[in-house]
């Protein structure tokens, strides 16, 4: 835990110094969202048919954009090559740096989302759920993306490839969280969402780690 710990702040603290590029990726997602009642219609019940699949798709979009910095500092100035070798265990390790990526990542995007939602004219009362899979998916959206990274990382020119990985792999969480969402506004029951999307989670913590340090280990190497 002290690895964990420490790791965790080391990447928090150099996020921190990088104000510029930790803003992108919440600009990015503000910026869509609120381009689509331009593009499409001001009129409230089309946006609101709609919102739910905005704010899912902005936020997919706007992690893709941001996850390949996971590794490619680290792995540029040699600190990943350290990080393999110490003998802390390496998914807890992953899961530190992982963390740190959804931190200031996801839980931004989280924070503005009644806002952007309240422009969508979002119901007030699924307003709860979107939050609950936001909550549940950005994670998993982080911790799948790091296994492609962790992939491509070795590779001068890997954005494009990465992309095709982990698309498919993001295709799951959008559809159950955004279906959530739509069904609440039809008044139906999302417990079965909740829980797949729940169990995507628990899934993705148990395996994701160790996925990413074997995959770095074999880009590195």
């Amino acid at each position: 835990m002290n690895a964990f710990t420490a790791l965790l702040k080391r990447d928090l603290l150099l996020a921190y110094r990088n104000r510029g590029e930790l803003a992108n990726p919440m600009l990015f997602f503000i910026i869509v969202v609120s381009l689509f009642p331009l593009a499409v219609s001001p009129d409230p019940s089309i946006l609101e048919g709609m919102a739910a699949g905005v704010i899912w798709v902005a936020a997919l979009l706007s992690t893709l954009l941001s996850i390949e910095r996971i590794f490619r500092s680290d792995f540029d100035d040699g600190t990943l090559e350290q990080i393999l070798l110490c003998p802390q265990p390496l998914p807890i390790l992953m899961l530190a740096k992982v963390s740190a990526h959804w931190l200031v990542t996801g839980l931004p995007l989280i924070i503005v989302t009644p806002l952007l939602a309240l422009l969508l004219h979002l119901p007030e009362g699924t307003l709860g759920i979107l939050m609950l899979t936001l909550l549940l998916g950005t994670p998993v959206l982080s911790l799948v993306g790091a296994i492609g990274v962790a992939l491509t990382v070795g590779l001068r020119r890997g954005g494009m490839l990465l992309t095709l990985l982990i698309l498919p792999l993001y295709t799951p969480v959008l559809i159950f969280g955004a279906n959530a969402v739509q069904a609440a506004t039809m008044g139906l029951d999302v417990t079965g969402q909740i829980y797949l999307m729940s169990g995507l989670l628990v899934l993705s913590l148990t395996l994701a780690p160790l996925a990413i340090g074997s995959a770095l280990r074999v880009s590195v190497s």
